[in-house]
């Protein structure tokens, strides 16, 4: 009976975690206390006198992590799908699916390891640091997806973490596990039968750690006030079936469309029209050398001519010729090399274009995971006809700049989902955020609304608008408090139009970055050595 109570409390779990999470609206302080089954079912594991206890820890918070991140970004074999077979699909789909379970699966393991030795205030704060520790690897390897950081949970109820402007994802991080650790403490001392007074303790802290940080973030919400600093910004959702657009549907008809839509709702005073990602595509990508020459380029430009500030910012596909393998991910085809890039350019009144090629790419489709490292295969992949670099990239993010001196921050797809990134782009005069993406791929799934929640934590990270363009939907204007002021619906050709204010103000948390991380990965360095030498000393 014991067995079958704790994994339904790990069900529990996860099936809270799932309801807290967005796009469901209104749920998301149930994160508050989501961890609290599963804690509870690990305790009474760890209290047992089981066998290979740590097996069934790890088994048990793996079972919970495995169902959560399933339910929650089911929609991403949607995505694999479109673009490989299925059962490779289904195999790359098991990296978002299980490989983050594994990870938090070792997080609590390690975490048994230290209650074993160690007071269990002194093994929360290691469990804390190992859970920050593991969603910073998910974020930095080349097999990153820092979808589910625990943070991005409060995108759908942005106004009670208006405080990212200091601590970023990894501030709610630690705040839903302070809340869930002092929340399982007080169901513990009342099972335990600690003495009234100390329950009170514990349930007035747990009080506090909630409705403290809530209510300065809603003061901060309703009291912050933008600095006007008008910019006119249109966003283009041409609609284009992501299936046809490199197929039935010419480069020519697309472009027109995107002028048409952009057209319709300009205004003589427009600086920025924003284009989705690989707006500007063609089988086989434009040579970034040449483009001045191409004959979109005058057609572009003769769109341009009616405004006087006007610049495209879009996504392209596009390439550069090497006469040798200059980067990791140059291919070699009849004798030259190249790069593709998934990647975005600025195109104004003059000859001068601006490249950013994206750096965040996605494992198994854009890039080789460990390419470096696994560089010795690359004759064995090209001999079988697969991918030996998959895109090029770029190391570091780069602002494009306007003949007006505005600059943009061009972020590319699922780049957006990276705090630090972004902010980077801030810290190199970026006035606001222009996320260009195609969600097409996942089809009507709550993958496109979770990526549009995120982009609000960008906007209260950085005190940025976002101007959001997608193909298919959703496109979006987010204002600096994290509000989305405007956005179109899904799968409709649309374009919107918004007076934006730009901002030179730099937060916090542009200019520390993701400090907390850095904490919890050294915090976790020194508990998992207290962890691993209390195995080794009973092992011995």
């Amino acid at each position: 009976m014991t067995v079958k109570k704790n994994y339904l409390l790990a069900l529990l779990s996860a099936f809270l975690l799932w309801l807290a999470w967005p796009p469901i609206p209104y749920t998301a302080p149930l994160l508050w206390v989501a961890f609290v089954p599963l804690l509870l079912a690990l305790e009474t594991i760890m209290r047992s006198d089981y066998r290979k206890k740590g097996t069934k820890v790890f088994l048990l918070s793996g079972l919970t992590g495995l169902l959560w991140n399933t339910a929650s970004i089911y929609w991403v074999f949607n995505a694999m799908n479109a673009v490989m077979p299925v059962y490779v699909a289904m195999f790359v789909a098991l990296i978002p699916f299980g490989l983050s379970a594994v990870l938090m699966a070792f997080a609590f393991r390690l975490y048994y390891q230290l209650r074993k030795r160690y007071a269990i205030g002194w093994s929360f704060a290691g469990l804390v640091c190992f859970w920050i520790a593991y969603e910073y690897l998910h974020q930095t390897w080349d097999l990153a997806f820092p979808w589910m950081t625990l943070g991005n949970g409060f995108a759908d109820t942005h106004q009670l973490v208006q405080w990212y402007e200091y601590t970023g994802v990894y501030g709610g991080t630690v705040w839903i596990w302070a809340t869930n650790i002092l929340a399982f403490l007080v169901v513990l001392s009342a099972k335990d039968g600690f003495a009234p007074a100390h329950r009170r303790k514990l349930s007035a802290a747990l009080a506090a750690l909630i409705v403290v940080p809530s209510a300065w973030s809603l003061y901060r919400y309703a009291t912050y006030e933008e600095y006007e600093n008008p910019s006119n910004v249109v966003v283009a959702q041409p609609n284009v079936d992501p299936y046809g657009k490199f197929s039935f549907i010419t480069p020519e008809a697309q472009l027109d469309n995107l002028i048409r839509l952009s057209e319709s709702v300009a205004q003589p005073n427009t600086e920025f029209f924003v284009w989705p990602e690989t707006a500007i595509a063609a089988q086989g990508g434009y040579n970034e050398e040449d483009f001045l020459r191409h004959p979109f380029f005058p057609r572009i430009q003769a769109f341009l001519t009616a405004y006087r500030n006007g610049n495209i910012l879009s996504g392209i596909e596009s390439y550069l010729i090497y006469s040798s393998p200059e980067t990791p991910t140059a291919r070699e085809y009849n004798g030259i090399y190249y790069d593709a890039f998934n990647a975005a350019v600025l195109i104004e009144n003059s000859p001068k274009l601006q490249f950013y090629h994206k750096s965040k790419l996605v494992a198994g489709v854009e890039q080789f995971p460990f390419g470096g490292a696994l560089a010795f295969m690359k004759p064995l992949f090209k001999a079988f006809g697969g991918t030996t670099g998959g895109y090029g990239r770029q190391d570091k993010p780069s602002v494009f700049y306007s003949q007006s001196g505005i600059g943009a921050a061009p972020v590319i797809c699922y780049e957006s989902i990276w705090g630090d990134y972004v902010a980077q782009y801030v810290k190199q005069g970026a006035q606001f955020i222009a996320v260009v993406t195609n969600d097409g791929w996942w089809g009507n799934t709550s993958g496109k609304d979770q990526h549009l929640a995120y982009a609000k934590l960008r906007a209260i990270e950085t005190r940025r608008w976002v101007a959001r363009s997608a193909n298919t939907g959703i496109s979006a204007f987010i204002n600096q408090r994290g509000d989305v002021v405007q956005q179109t619906t899904w799968w409709v050709p649309a374009a919107l139009k918004q007076d934006i204010n730009l901002n030179e103000e730099i937060t916090f948390y542009v200019t520390a970055g993701d400090y907390l991380a850095y904490a919890g990965c050294v915090g976790s360095l020194v508990f998992a050595l207290l962890a691993l030498s209390t195995r080794w000393k009973r092992s011995n």
